[in-house]
């Protein structure tokens, strides 16, 4: 099991570390300072930013948020393609890694 705090200052203790490993939790927080750690997110980020958010004023959160989740659900993860995903988009690389649906014998 992977375990990725939204807050991560509050999981970030030597005894919560410890009782995370003794049930078999690895933790999942970066280093302090090193900004690579969480490279593809603060690119993912970035690319949200240029390709969509600041090519317009957006006159609600609610349209940014609609915008938002069809950018990524109509585009990013599905036709995008991604250098680190040998140029296959979200949708079709996670489709490779998952075992094929098993058929139901009668």
């Amino acid at each position: 099991m992977l375990r990725r705090p939204v807050e991560p200052e509050q999981y970030t203790s030597g005894q919560y570390a410890r009782a995370a490993g003794e049930i078999g939790v690895r933790l999942s927080v970066g280093r302090k300072g090193q900004c690579w750690d969480n490279a593809v997110a603060e690119s993912f980020f970035a690319t949200i930013k240029t390709e969509l958010l600041d090519r317009q004023p957006w006159p609600t959160k609610a349209k940014a948020h609609k915008a938002i989740f069809e950018y990524v659900e109509g585009w990013y993860n599905t036709r995008r393609r991604h250098s680190s995903l040998g140029y296959l988009s979200p949708a079709a690389y996670e489709a490779m890694q998952s075992p094929a649906p098993r058929s139901a014998v009668a």
